[in-house]
């Protein structure tokens, strides 16, 4: 029996709190989307500040914040969006924060799927971050997390679905 990657690191979880270690820290992603005028849709990418590499807009929910707030706000600071987000998440995926000290976080992050409807030309962080939108196929092989690649593709699928 294989096992996806995500069910791997949710044992590897388990098992690291069962020998007291300390539980994944939550996030909140925005998995932008928006109807293309030909059929089908297009997925919207941000570069992270750090390294660069191609990332969904997500960040740490402030004092209080619902995660779906959080999705909706990173989306506007990161990359210029808003639109109508679902309240429910889409899926979720996990992956390592690198920290300044060399160690990594391991973190769960909740996707939350945000159509787009208005995008701005200037917003918080235009002058760290690029932002393209792709192909569902092109965004899922950019992305570094197999079970986020996983998640783009299949909510290309039935976007409305999954939104709701």
């Amino acid at each position: 029996m294989l096992l996806s990657h995500s069910t791997k690191l949710r044992m590897f979880d388990r098992i690291r709190m069962l020998f007291g270690g300390a539980p994944c820290s939550a996030q909140a992603a925005a998995l932008v989307w928006r109807p293309r005028s030909g059929g089908g849709i297009e997925v919207l990418l941000v570069t992270s500040r750090d390294t660069g590499r191609w990332v969904l807009p997500k960040g740490w929910p402030e004092r209080g914040e619902e995660l779906w707030f959080t999705a909706e706000r990173e989306a506007m600071e990161e990359a210029g969006v808003s639109g109508t987000i679902a309240r429910e998440p889409c899926g979720s995926y996990y992956y390592g924060k690198g920290l300044a000290q060399g160690m990594r976080l391991p973190c769960e992050v909740q996707v939350f799927a945000l159509e787009a409807s208005a995008i701005a030309k200037n917003w918080p962080e235009k002058r760290q971050r690029k932002r393209v939108w792709y192909e569902p196929a092109e965004a899922a092989a950019l992305v570094r997390e197999p079970d986020l690649g996983e998640l783009i593709g299949s909510f290309a699928d039935n976007p409305r679905l999954l939104a709701a």
